[in-house]
């Protein structure tokens, strides 16, 4: 279904928008859309990031990259507020007239240099982390962090209802929250694949970083039970391992439990060779994998927990199964072995209908569109 881009009756007025995120992968991979259309319509658009392989690219598109550290995991004080100046001093040089933020670090402390700078500020919590999934003081400091950051801010985007309703409950920014369809899939790139044949393997595949809180540990145990029981049964994993996986992944891929795939910066080709995405993760914000993969006409095999549960309609595009529980995913990945080819291949269909209908990137860009023409009005009425 093509949705109509969201363009306002208003006049071309040339803004400049920051927008800082945690790997210069999250803009390219996630909001490349919404970059390019801001570019079209003659924006300037300046990227707060680590360097990266993508960032090259973006520069070529015509946008101005600005390097900076960001210690995505580490809880080092120094480092932060390190961070927190950058940002600061950026804002202050760069003058924006709105500031997109993406992920926890660039959010919270990209939005208290915004705060004080004045300068608008629209934020996307794509997921909230350990830190706050989990209870402790830890959490309640990161409440608090929140609360005072986002005090002004103009707009909060979620990518699930949990998550929204979890700031609600603490009352952050209360009345400015948006749930959006995560950060959308662009059907036109994840297109409908054709589904390979099930006669000799049916191949099922992780994508995603490889730690502890996405569930690897029972994917791969699960994997091995499975092949012991059903050899036609083959299972990939692709993506960037924490240090203490190394030599987990490659003892599996030695026993020739997993094939290792290594980390993709285009998962298209992996998907055409494969009948079904699992992903056991604890929690997520929206997973994009998810999105891809249904777009794409894979089935999906998920936790039943949300930022993955949104993603697929439990028995008919997909089944879920308890986080944490090996029992439940091997019985998830049985029930799904038993379906026929072209029951397989229907739940595949289901899946990329409901991208059609629910999950269009172009929903996403059309929200930032009318975040801008905010501010578009406000100079508008000053004028």
């Amino acid at each position: 279904m093509e949705l109509p881009d969201y363009t306002e009756k208003l006049p071309k007025i040339r803004k400049k928008i920051l927008m800082l995120g945690n790997s210069e992968i999250v803009i390219y991979n996630f909001r490349l859309e919404l970059v390019e259309r801001l570019l079209a319509d003659g924006h300037e658009v300046i990227i707060s990031s680590p360097h990266g392989e993508k960032m090259d690219k973006l520069v070529k598109m015509g946008c101005i990259h600005d390097s900076v550290e960001i210690d995505r995991r580490g809880t080092n004080p120094v480092s932060d507020i390190k961070l927190l100046v950058h940002y600061y001093r950026l804002i202050k040089k760069v003058e924006p007239d709105i500031v997109f933020s993406y992920t926890i670090k660039p959010n919270i402390y990209g939005a208290l240099a915004a705060r004080k700078m004045g300068v608008p500020y629209v934020t996307n919590v794509t997921g909230l982390g350990s830190a706050i999934e989990n209870k402790g003081l830890l959490k309640r400091f990161m409440i608090q962090l929140y609360k005072i950051s986002l005090s002004k801010v103009q707009t909060v985007f979620f990518q699930n209802e949990k998550n929204r309703q979890l700031f609600s409950n603490h009352k952050i920014a209360l009345n400015k929250h948006i749930v959006l369809p995560g950060s959308g899939v662009n059907l036109k790139r994840f297109k409908l694949l054709n589904y390979p044949s099930t006669k000799e393997t049916v191949d099922f595949v992780f994508i995603s970083r490889i730690m502890k809180e996405k569930g690897i540990d029972e994917f791969l145990e699960a994997a091995k039970q499975i092949k012991k029981k059903y050899p036609q049964a083959r299972f990939h994993i692709a993506g960037f391992f924490e240090d203490e996986y190394e030599k987990v992944i490659e003892d599996y891929a030695k026993r020739k439990i997993i094939h290792y795939h290594g980390m993709l910066s285009d998962v298209r080709n992996l998907l055409s060779k494969t009948h079904c995405t699992i992903l056991p993760s604890y929690h997520e914000g929206m997973s994009n994998v998810l999105l891809e993969s249904a777009a794409s006409g894979r089935p999906i095999l998920a936790s039943n927990v949300h930022g993955c549960k949104e993603t697929f309609d439990d028995e008919n595009s997909g089944y879920s199964f308890e986080p944490r529980d090996t029992k439940s995913l091997v019985a998830a990945i049985e029930r799904f072995l038993a379906l026929s080819h072209q029951e397989k291949e229907k739940m595949g269909l289901a899946g990329r209908q409901k991208m059609e209908k629910e999950f269009d990137r172009q929903v996403v860009v059309n929200n930032y569109l009318q975040e801008l023409d905010k501010v578009v009005e406000k100079v508008l009425e000053v004028r």
